[in-house]
């Protein structure tokens, strides 16, 4: 007897190659899972995003959380790199090279 592995949907989670490079995001919207994890790192709580993101519902940023929860790994890699100046110095870099 086989059992089959079933792995986590997300619901209100998914990806837009055409936002923030594909990153998992809240559907329907522009916003991350990293930018709902970077709040609740900073000791946000949900009440506290869903008053600063007021467009949100209570289970689009719960799903969010579950996801980074699931990911966290990926996500904090994420975060990290999304707050790396020389990272994003080197990116403006680049831009200004190729449009010369």
């Amino acid at each position: 007897m086989s059992v089959a592995v079933k792995h986590p949907t997300y619901p209100y989670i998914g990806n837009n190659p055409k936002i923030s490079g594909g990153a998992p995001l809240i559907e329907g919207t522009r916003i991350t899972v990293r930018c709902i994890a970077g709040y609740h790192r900073m000791g946000m709580s949900v009440d506290d995003i869903l008053n600063s993101l007021t467009h949100l519902t209570p289970a689009q940023v719960h799903a969010a959380l579950t996801y980074y929860f699931d990911h966290q790994e990926e996500i904090e890699k994420d975060l990290a790199d999304a707050t790396d100046q020389q990272y994003w110095e080197g990116r403006l870099q680049n831009l200004q090279i190729d449009s010369e």
